[in-house]
């Protein structure tokens, strides 16, 4: 059972989520928080695999909320969920932790496969979205190249396994991975999960931040 944290300012909205959720069998809401502050309470009570993360609230808003429940060290995960057209500081949910973005007109079953991939360690983030954030969120990165005889973790990475991250970080699916390097994606899973490890972040879309600040990846 995945257990759900939905925080959220406006009371449709949590209703709306928790209307979806529960019409799982795999999944259940613990709570709902209207702002930051409550949400970071309440998971620290609570400890969901998944908190759903609105960006503007009043008081504490999403990324902060985010930053503090990630510092934490627990299991939660945190999905931001916003209006990104309209909201230019989503991209610093990837700074503070998130383990992905989904959009608020997402369809619904974009949400609840979203939420089944962060609660199982991976990160939903589709490729094009991956692309729009990171090409914002690269321009506030230094600009000096960092070599890679610099960071031990990337010189820790096998040939195939710094292929794959440039990929990833390009927003490649697992599915797309496999079909173009000619691999199976059991494969693949597995040299991403040693990338993983090896480089010390904490899902997919941390790999795909590191593979910008290698410059493995050139933003479009």
């Amino acid at each position: 059972m995945t257990t759900v944290l939905i925080a959220d300012d406006q009371p449709m909205q949590r209703f709306g989520f928790r209307m979806l959720l529960e019409s799982q069998d795999d999944m259940t809401v613990v709570g709902e928080a209207s702002n930051g502050s409550e949400a970071v309470r309440m998971a620290g009570q609570h400890h969901p695999d998944v908190v759903l993360m609105d960006v503007r609230m009043p008081g504490v808003d999403g990324i902060e909320a985010t930053r503090r429940i990630v510092a934490t060290g627990d299991r939660t995960r945190v999905i931001i969920v916003t209006t990104f057209d309209l909201d230019e500081y989503a991209y610093d949910g990837l700074r503070a932790g998130a383990s992905g973005f989904l959009v608020k007109d997402a369809r619904p079953e974009e949400l609840l496969s979203g939420i089944r991939a962060v609660a199982s360690g991976d990160a939903v983030v589709a490729p094009s979205l991956t692309r729009r954030i990171l090409d914002a969120y690269v321009h506030h990165l230094p600009t000096t190249r960092v070599a890679s005889t610099e960071d031990p973790r990337l010189t820790a990475l096998t040939e195939r396994e710094r292929e794959i991250l440039t990929v990833v970080g390009q927003g490649w699916t697992n599915t797309e991975i496999a079909e173009r390097l000619h691999l199976a994606e059991s494969t693949v899973k597995t040299h991403i999960t040693r990338i993983l490890a090896k480089t010390g972040a904490r899902d997919r879309v941390q790999a795909v931040i590191l593979a910008h600040q290698w410059h493995l990846v050139t933003p479009s």
